[in-house]
């Protein structure tokens, strides 16, 4: 009988190899699954968590699970460890702590394809639930750059172009290498980059520091949605960069 199998960060490829053999459901609880607004899992966990890790908590209130698997290495980060905790003591089946260490690289072909930004990062979080390999695809020369981890509202990336090159952790989510923190250092100092993080992510230092270092920067974050002051910021630092950012519908 197929179980709904729930996962957190990027577990080992070794789970989720045995998760596809046993041809169950995979669902990725970092992404918002349920109609239900974030403050409903204020009682389990404090605002001033990064919106990913409530908006596990949300689905885990509302999804009927049968396992879950969540990250707690330098993969995912500390505040995941104790959501782990959380979720044990708030559900009735396995909470299934693992910490993925794998080192086999599996390129980066999204990443720095041809093709809108949205889309990129939706197969690369959708490639987490697979062993397998991304088809090839030939790279495509940048015109900017976006560092960082998936945001929660994706309709901030409409705002880039195709030829935008991703980095940061994302890059190493597609690498299926999550905690390899030489490949989340890199940028291209020879194209205009965004460094992003959520609000209240531990990874904002780091962005913050890259930045600091990349010669045509900016350090963006936001929380549950990105408002309209993000996306002005964005919309203006690609501007002054040359470059027309991609869609104002959202504006």
């Amino acid at each position: 009988m197929q179980q709904r199998i729930g996962i957190v960060g990027v577990p080992p490829l070794a789970i989720i190899e045995a998760i596809n053999r046993n041809g169950d459901c995979i669902i990725d609880l970092d992404e918002l699954q349920v109609r239900a607004p974030i403050d409903q899992s204020a009682s389990r966990i404090p605002r001033v968590y990064c919106a990913i890790l409530r908006t596990v908590v949300l689905n885990c209130l509302h999804l009927p699970l049968d396992r879950v698997y969540i990250d707690v290495g330098p993969g995912k980060c500390d505040c995941a460890l104790h959501v782990a905790e959380i979720l044990a003591d708030m559900l009735t089946i396995p909470v299934i702590r693992t910490r993925n260490q794998d080192t086999r690289p599996f390129g980066n072909p999204l990443c720095t394809s041809r093709m809108p930004l949205l889309e990129k990062f939706a197969r690369i979080t959708k490639g987490v639930q697979s062993a397998q390999p991304y088809p090839e695809s030939s790279a495509c020369v940048p015109q900017c750059g976006f560092w960082g981890v998936p945001p929660r509202d994706f309709s901030l990336l409409s705002l880039f172009p195709d030829t935008t090159h991703i980095f940061g952790w994302t890059r190493c989510m597609e690498n299926k290498t999550p905690a390899h923190l030489e490949l989340e250092r890199v940028f291209d100092p020879n194209i205009p980059t965004v460094f992003f993080s959520q609000s209240f992510c531990a990874k904002s230092a780091l962005a913050k520091h890259l930045a600091a270092k990349h010669p045509r920067s900016i350090a963006i974050d936001c929380d549950v949605t990105a408002g309209s002051s993000t996306r002005a910021k964005i919309e203006a630092f690609l501007e002054l960069s040359g470059i027309e950012p991609a869609d104002r519908s959202h504006a």
